[in-house]
């Protein structure tokens, strides 16, 4: 999955308005240790109930099966 560079350069963490970065399915936001994921249409989810804990996405390789 690939965000758009320019969809990156302005998202931020809905928690704490940091930084994210992309890694595998997921856009991580390192501060907070959430790791939201970008389903099937390369589209993130960047609601925080929905966010994984950092360490659990890490355990799945950045992997999930999550659709629209």
């Amino acid at each position: 999955m690939v965000v758009s560079k320019d969809l990156l350069d302005v998202l931020a963490c809905p928690k704490c308005k940091g930084n994210v970065s992309e890694k595998g399915m997921f856009i991580v936001c390192h501060k907070c240790k959430l790791a939201y994921p970008v389903l099937d249409s390369d589209v993130p989810d960047m609601l925080i109930d929905d966010a994984f804990e950092l360490l659990k996405a890490e355990r799945a390789g950045f992997k999930h099966s999550l659709k629209l």
